[in-house]
């Protein structure tokens, strides 16, 4: 590991009324602790794991829209609120690595067409002229290695079942050196072997069980029992 812990700074500073601070988990952070070089931010849409993701990129020196220090491009709205207020706390510190953004994905495809010298990093071709879950591999498969820091915001969002599984594989191929902090929906992601999970949903944000997060429980309720969710969710009042 690298990055072994990240807290909240200029606490007297925060207005629980405003953006990010109005955020219960981010309003109730202190610290969280790294033990393992893979950790999950999982939580409901708006529970602040993105959030928290795009600070820390912030802080690492990587392009909020999604990138690493070298990727200079600009999109709307992608300036992190956070990322003046947390600190980070290295062993040793390090500069490499990546922040994927999904939703801003195509825009940072964009911007490699401009570097045809970077092609081989993402694969050899263009980006755009692979599906979208394609790209999301060539970028893993080939931009990713050696001693970094990789931030990934909900990358299955891309990604079939067995191109999760896939993604999965390449993180275990680069735990010796690298460390992975992924915000996510995906309970196969989740699965990974020895990761911690960070819930958003509970206050404050602390470490839960795989088989306690909610993702695992509606998976493997549905999974189960299909038919009957499904009649209870098309129930009449």
């Amino acid at each position: 590991m690298y990055l072994k812990s990240i807290s909240l700074a200029s606490v007297d500073e925060m207005d629980p009324r405003e953006y990010p601070f109005s955020i219960p988990a981010i309003r109730s952070l202190t610290s969280l602790i790294f033990t393992s070089n893979v950790a999950f931010f999982v939580g409901e849409n708006g529970s602040g794991k993105s959030t928290l993701l795009e600070a820390i990129a912030y802080q690492c020196g990587f392009n909020t829209a999604g990138g690493g220090r070298s990727n200079a491009y600009e999109v709307e709205a992608s300036a992190s609120a956070l990322g003046g207020h947390l600190r980070l706390s290295w062993l040793p510190k390090i500069t490499n690595g990546f922040f994927l953004r999904a939703e801003t994905f195509y825009q940072f495809a964009s911007h490699i067409d401009t570097m045809p010298d970077s092609l081989p990093y993402y694969g050899g071709r263009s980006l755009h002229q692979q599906s979208h879950g394609e790209a999301f591999l060539s970028l893993f498969a080939n931009r990713f290695g050696g001693k970094a820091i990789y931030l990934l915001d909900e990358p299955e969002a891309a990604l079939s079942p067995a191109r999760q599984l896939a993604l999965l594989r390449i993180m275990h191929d680069l735990e010796g050196e690298a460390q992975f902090i992924v915000a996510t929906h995906s309970p196969i992601l989740l699965g990974y072997p020895d990761a911690q999970i960070f819930d958003f949903d509970s206050l404050p944000v602390g470490e839960i069980r795989y088989e306690d997060t909610l993702h695992y429980v509606l998976t493997r309720r549905f999974l189960e029992n299909k038919d009957k969710v499904l009649k209870e969710l098309f129930a009449d009042d």
